[in-house]
């Protein structure tokens, strides 16, 4: 498939020169970052209104706790992972250094920016329109925004990162110790395990009669191995440091409070009035909203991966990514960089950019959705007033309806491609090299247009182009029966 047209995301031309060169470009981002940066001090020391999230006082507390050797779960409502309270310890110091996670945050969000361009030049683009895709997130408002307030996001944003270009590069080993961390540090990172693991995997059906050691074997390949022992064993061990250091409140604060937590403020979330129901139950009743981890995982951990990941895996973590945030029962805006990271990455090869109105279409439905429950929001949070039902339930609802649609469309995208982008390591396939596999391209062209609908394609250089994507993938992925 063609890289679709990218019009719709032409820049006006008073930004032009900012995407004529890599200079240039992340000139612009950092500038962004480093203005709103400064804004958030002058607001912060001039307004009631702070614009400093909540979260980023929680974080700076735990540092200080840890600064003075005790507990980061001395602080109440601190629900991370002791490294990130470790990582903030400068903030402790006092004065400016109180802003050091911002700027860490911020600068996680331009590592995270040339990692994604560089993922972007190895699908194929050229230069110019590798920056255009990457501006949905270095020149995000949004995402400055989130980061520069003091959310951790960004951070984790730039580990996501890290871990696809590991696997674009074929650092499995790298990748697993990588995807241990992210799920150690957020646990949401182990979403993407499945669909990595099984594009490690063979393209190709077991050997009819195989004994089932064999078959066993084939399906626990090198990489596979290598991906799961490193993965596993980096979350162990660190999960085992923290637990010696903090104990039982490590464990219940990082891990178990995400099961049962029945946050109900700034929560998107349809199941955001019944958590606040839920509020008043006793501890350890049952609630419904117990029940909304199964279409959750059953979406984002089965069902995506298993069918998508060997058909582009990029665009597969973030169709993953976008149904754990809608069908999470916890919502926040912050959740929205979790996906947005991996947007640029899909946009590629979407049919948002292919058709433009349907894009624009998609974009409006998804602000005008956010907009109408943040109006409900603002006047119970601000203004006192109830809204529960059925104005933000209500609300919820079609923001829910409307992230589905978006979700479906990427499903669809994904698995009308039908070309893998992301390529298990050459090292598995055990087969000829590319010089011997391509004295043998007229034998398999020749399957390949029985076998392949090749008459439909709608022009002769399609089908061409379409059979040479296919050589390329058997050459990858089939590996010899000698």
């Amino acid at each position: 498939m063609e890289i679709p047209d990218i019009s719709i995301l032409k820049p006006p031309a008073i930004t032009k020169n900012l995407i004529r060169s890599r200079p240039s470009f992340f000139a612009a981002a950092i500038s962004l970052r480093i203005v709103l940066f400064f804004y958030g001090l002058y607001q912060d020391a001039n307004s009631a209104l702070k614009y400093t999230d909540i979260d980023y006082y929680v974080f700076t507390d735990a540092s200080r706790y840890v600064a003075r050797g005790l507990s980061p779960y001395s602080r109440d409502t601190y629900r991370y992972t002791p490294l990130l309270a470790w990582a903030l310890l400068p903030a402790s110091w006092g004065g400016w250094w109180f802003s050091f996670g911002k700027a860490l945050f911020a600068v996680s969000d331009i590592v995270a920016g040339w990692l994604m361009l560089s993922l972007l030049k190895k699908r194929g683009l050229p230069e110019q329109k590798a920056l255009i895709y990457s501006s949905v997130w270095l020149l995000n408002p949004m995402v400055a925004t989130i980061s520069t307030r003091g959310s951790s996001e960004g951070l984790l944003c730039a580990i996501v990162m890290a871990l696809l270009w590991a696997i674009e590069e074929r650092h499995i080993a790298l990748a697993g110790a990588i995807l241990g961390f992210a799920v150690h540090f957020k646990i949401y990172p182990f979403i993407y395990g499945v669909s990595i693991f099984w594009v490690l995997g063979f393209d190709r059906r077991p050997r009819l009669g195989a004994a089932f050691g064999e078959r066993v074997s084939e399906f626990f390949n090198q990489d596979r191995l290598m991906l799961l022992v490193t993965s596993m064993s980096t979350f162990s061990v660190l999960n085992v440091l923290m637990y010696m250091v903090y104990g039982v409140p490590f464990v219940q604060h990082t891990y178990l409070h995400h099961l049962t937590r029945i946050d109900h403020r700034h929560n998107f979330s349809p199941y955001n009035v019944l958590l606040y129901l839920s509020s008043a139950v006793p501890t350890g009743a049952w609630s419904f909203d117990s029940l909304a981890f199964l279409p959750q995982l059953s979406l984002s951990v089965l069902a995506i991966p298993l069918v998508l990941a060997k058909r582009d895996l990029c665009s597969t973590m973030f169709a993953q990514t976008v149904a754990f945030v809608t069908f999470n029962k916890v919502c926040t805006s912050q959740y929205f960089l979790w996906y947005l990271v991996l947007l640029p990455l899909y946009l590629t090869r979407s049919s948002l950019i292919a058709f433009p109105r349907r894009g624009i279409a998609c974009l409006v439905a998804w602000i005008v959705g956010q907009t109408l429950w943040l109006q409900q929001g603002y006047q119970l949070e601000f203004l006192g007033t109830s809204t529960f039902v059925p104005g933000l339930w209500f609300s919820s609802l079609i923001f829910f309806a409307v992230n589905v649609l978006i979700l479906g469309l990427i499903v669809v995208d994904t698995a009308t491609d039908g070309m893998p982008h992301t390529r298990a390591p050459q090292e598995h396939i055990g087969g000829n090299s590319r010089e011997d596999s391509a004295e043998d391209d007229d034998d398999e062209i020749e399957e390949i247009t029985r076998d392949k609908p090749v008459a439909e394609l709608a022009s002769e250089e399609m089908r061409m182009n379409k059979l040479k994507e296919y050589m390329a993938d058997i050459r990858e992925f089939v590996p010899s029966e000698d």
